[in-house]
């Protein structure tokens, strides 16, 4: 019995040091960075410099959509036209409120010299006045807001809402993009900061063309992000290329 009991508990002393001897779990490594300049190669995509969705900020049925998707337009061009009727009639009725305000408050000002109008008299058609003005230039804003008219040169890359439907403030109706330059976005080794600047030149072959354009780095990013070690860099293609459009991919070679 002794015997037995001394070798359960060398069993128990073995198994015991044997789980101490094992060593702790390694922890998961943070994760690869997004960059892969092995071969001096990054992946880079390309950016429109302003891309909006347009949003109503009236309460109206879209009348008109002038451009169609993938349409080019100019800035200023009207791209949303909401059905505004009855704002306007608003308008038109602020406008008449505020001419008969201001006829009593010129006939109180001519009495009151006559000294046939009290001052509370004039005092009064002063704020009917005021009142007045405010809310003519109030409907003036909302009936200014029934043309969404484009903030930059662009195309339209997608119609989310449609003609004769009715939108609520804020929703969305359409989005654009710039027509200008194109940016090249990418993340590049923070290591490389000590030679790549503004200005330096790099290739970029674009994988829906199959072709390559020379480019250059326009500007880099403000912080270097800890984990991947790598800092944003932006760059834009020399001369033009009319082929381009905002969406592709492709990488951009350094010497």
């Amino acid at each position: 019995m002794r015997l037995t009991v001394l070798r359960a508990a060398a069993c128990l002393l073995a198994a015991s040091c044997a789980q101490a001897a094992t060593p702790p779990a390694k922890p998961k490594p943070l994760a690869a960075p997004v960059t892969n300049a092995s071969d001096g190669r990054i992946r880079v995509q390309l950016m429109a410099r302003n891309a909006v969705t347009l949003s109503g900020e009236v309460a109206a049925k879209i009348a008109a959509l002038p451009v169609p998707e993938g349409g080019s337009f100019s800035k200023g061009q009207p791209l949303v036209q909401f059905d505004c009727g009855s704002y306007r009639a608003q308008l038109r009725k602020s406008q008449a409120s505020l001419e008969a305000a201001s006829q009593l408050l010129k006939v109180n000002n001519q009495l009151a010299k006559l000294n046939s109008a009290g001052a509370l008299d004039v005092a009064q058609a002063q704020g009917k006045a005021k009142e007045a003005a405010a809310d003519a230039s109030y409907m003036l804003t909302i009936v200014g807001k029934c043309v969404i008219s484009a903030p930059f040169n662009g195309r339209v890359a997608r119609r989310v809402a449609a003609v004769h439907q009715y939108v609520s403030p804020g929703n969305p109706v359409l989005d654009i993009v710039d027509s200008g330059a194109l940016e090249l976005r990418m993340l590049v080794p923070s290591k490389w900061l000590p030679t790549l600047k503004p200005g330096s030149k790099f290739t970029v072959a674009v994988d829906e063309l199959g072709a390559s354009f020379p480019a250059k780095i326009e500007r880099l990013g403000a912080q270097i992000d800890p984990v991947s070690q790598s800092i944003l860099a932006v760059g834009v293609i020399e001369g033009k290329g009319a082929s381009l459009l905002p969406g592709m991919s492709g990488w951009a070679s350094f010497k």
